[in-house]
């Protein structure tokens, strides 16, 4: 019986028919030029046909990330303040801070990579080096070992490694969630080995065709038509991936939310990133010797480095208010109102300054606005903390509002962004009272995470600009909730420049 064969198929069997042991895919592709998805046909088919056997074996490739090699070069972090500790023996915790900013390194980066290496720990309230990180001075650790290949080669397999006398699950511990470093992605080598009927079949009747996608005319009046044949598609077989354009996940996010605000009859504001401390801190009642207002705690400015405040009769009733709750009700904070303060530029540490801008240019109900925006907090960096994150603020200024009302809009909003489980607890703001924060329920974690705070403005805050009816107010931070929707374990990954990352994030989710 005569066996036909196309051009792809008898040169791909003909490869293997003269290697002495099995080959990999990509091995086949370099020795006959044949691409991957022909191959992948070809090799799908002898196997189906008893030709071939494909033996799958799971593998880890490391791959380096751009900036690795600068890195290396000057010294992971961990590494770079061996030198200083082991000259020291200990730095006070206290000090970490200025040494880290000597060597212009993170500060939370020593301790977090540097204790699981064995190299530092805490002793008393300072940091010490152990005997692990003297020997370690001089020394490589398994994961700079492997670096070093995986720079040199652009990416190298574990198994590989393990043949360098590299111990691999160390690297593995090491570089765990370490993206900005390395990723250790997950592979399969298929290796491909012709049978002994394979073998049988090849070497009896064999006829090799021609195969084209389509006849020209120059096959057909030649005559030559007669040996090709037409090839056939098979739709099941994989096809390479694409990435189809997409917008990035936190902008995604802040899309959705104006949409869905949008779709509940609110009306959007915009207010400047840079806010007096007036509108950022003292129309909302909140005293200039609280702690938010801080250094630690917010940017000021140095240029501008004053604000313009509003009309003076506005000015008065602040000041009255912070000072006996002028007409209120209230007793006040009872200090002296300093101006100079008011006057402070900052960087909004919350979108609500947009929120009481807006009832001041318009305290009449009913009213209902929102405003999406960037703000900034003196906070350190970790993997669910940023200086400066995105938030969504909003009021509705209605004499018929309620708690319930509140409540209600903000879990027909989390339902609009695909958040069922929604759920508040009593808490305490300066400017609202009753007061509750917004926890949110994440499926994947099987916990519940706090997403912002909400509440009534107190009449401290809405009847010095002429509003006598209740005020729903609420801050909400999306980075989070970006961080829930699309699967994200580390705030910092919504800002890196990680376009593998976000071509995995599914354009519908």
């Amino acid at each position: 019986m005569q066996t036909i064969l196309n051009e792809t198929q008898w040169n791909v069997y003909q490869t293997l028919l003269k290697a002495t042991d099995s080959l990999s895919a990509q091995e086949l592709v370099e020795k006959t030029g044949i691409d991957h998805p022909m191959m992948a046909a070809t090799l799908m088919q002898g196997e189906q046909d008893g030709w071939l056997t494909i033996k799958e074996i799971p593998r880890e490739e490391l791959v380096p990330s751009e900036d690795v090699a600068a890195l290396m070069e000057q010294g992971l972090p961990e590494r770079r303040v061996l030198p200083l500790l082991a000259e020291k023996g200990k730095i006070p915790m206290r000090d970490l801070a200025d040494v880290a900013k000597e060597l212009d390194i993170p500060i939370h980066e020593i301790i977090k990579f540097g204790g699981p290496r064995g190299w530092v720990e805490k002793d008393k309230g300072d940091l010490a080096i152990t005997e692990a990180g003297r020997a370690a001075i001089d020394t490589p650790d398994a994961d700079e070992k492997a670096l070093k290949f995986a720079v040199e080669k652009g990416s190298i397999y574990l198994d590989e490694l393990a043949n360098q006398g590299i111990d691999v699950e160390r690297v593995k511990m090491l570089l765990n969630n370490r993206n900005a470093v390395a990723k250790i992605k997950p592979r399969t080598l298929r290796l491909t080995l012709i049978t002994e009927t394979g073998r049988k079949v090849l070497s009896g009747d064999v006829k090799v065709v021609k195969e084209r996608n389509v006849l020209t005319s120059d096959d057909i009046t030649s005559g030559e038509w007669k040996n090709i044949q037409l090839r056939q598609y098979d739709v099941t077989l994989a096809a390479e991936k694409t990435a189809p354009a997409k917008i990035h996940p936190m902008q995604k996010i802040i899309q959705l939310t104006r949409r869905a605000f949008l779709e509940m009859g609110f009306s959007e504001i915009v207010a400047p990133q840079v806010e007096s401390a007036f509108w950022d801190f003292d129309a909302l009642f909140q005293p200039q010797d609280h702690p938010a207002r801080d250094m630690q705690d917010t940017f000021y400015l140095t240029r501008p480095n004053e604000a313009k405040l509003p009309a003076d009769d506005i000015i008065e009733r602040i000041r009255q208010t912070h000072e006996n709750g002028w007409t209120t009700g209230s007793t006040g904070w009872g200090y002296k109102w300093n101006i100079e303060r008011a006057r402070q530029t900052v960087l909004r540490t919350h979108t609500t300054a947009s929120s009481i801008r807006a009832l001041a240019q318009d305290p009449n109900p009913p009213r209902k606005v929102f405003c999406v925006g960037k703000v900034f907090r003196n906070e350190a960096i970790s993997y669910k903390h940023l200086p400066e994150f995105f938030q969504v603020d909003g009021i509705i200024i209605d004499e018929h509002a309620s708690l319930a009302t509140l409540l209600g809009t903000l879990k027909e909003f989390y339902r609009k962004m695909g958040f069922s489980k929604v759920k508040f607890k009593p808490s305490f703001f300066p400017y609202t009272e009753p007061s509750a924060e917004v926890f949110v329920y994440m499926e994947s974690k099987q916990a519940w995470i706090e997403l912002g705070g909400s509440g009534v403005f107190r009449p401290e805050v809405t009847r010095p600009f002429g509003c006598n009816v209740p005020v729903l107010a609420w801050g909400l931070g999306l980075d989070r909730l970006a961080m829930m929707r699309y699967g994200f374990k580390d705030i910092r990954e919504l800002y890196w420049s990680d376009l593998d990352r976000i071509k995995e994030v599914p354009l519908c989710q």
